[in-house]
């Protein structure tokens, strides 16, 4: 048996640049609004990278803590007053994305806890993941989907 090891020859010469590739996992923003009368309750924020048109977005707003752990529940939700209704919503395009104070109640008669220091997480789902069977009200399950941690989370801030 003869084996052949000798010393390499000179490295070639580089490749030509490849096309760009795809970004399959998803991103997870935080933002925090004061809805007032000087914003009209709606915040806009441009996404630090443009999505893909096959991108899903889903937006979360922080409740409560328990047991340490943050809970987070999916946009929309609905709030019942007597006879009014109070709509925490968003809409978005591949640059950008808003989240508002929507329903029939007068958002200035609200108290400061429905209407300051709102935080929100908005995990943009690529389209490999937005037909996977999963429960997207449960935001940790999301998140594990995406492959995401806490330490992953990017803030930013609204668009001036």
């Amino acid at each position: 048996m003869i084996s052949c090891v000798g010393p390499e020859g000179p490295q070639g010469p580089i490749g030509p640049q490849g096309e760009p590739g795809i970004n399959i996992l998803g991103t997870t923003y935080e933002v925090e609004i004061d809805f007032t009368s000087q914003n009209d309750y709606f915040e806009v924020f441009n996404f630090p990278v443009r999505l893909e048109d096959s991108d899903a977005v889903l937006v979360y707003r922080l409740v409560g803590v328990e047991n340490n752990r943050d809970i987070w529940r999916l946009l929309p939700q609905f709030y019942f007053f007597e006879s009014n209704i109070l709509i925490y919503n968003f809409d978005y395009s591949n640059i950008d994305f808003g989240i508002f104070l929507d329903g029939n109640i007068q958002f200035s008669t609200l108290g400061p806890q429905w209407r300051l220091g709102q935080v929100f997480r908005v995990i943009v789902v690529p389209a490999d993941f937005a037909s996977s069977r999963i429960d997207f009200t449960d935001y940790e399950a999301v998140m594990k989907l995406i492959g995401a941690t806490e330490e992953d989370v990017i803030q930013i801030q609204p668009r001036n």
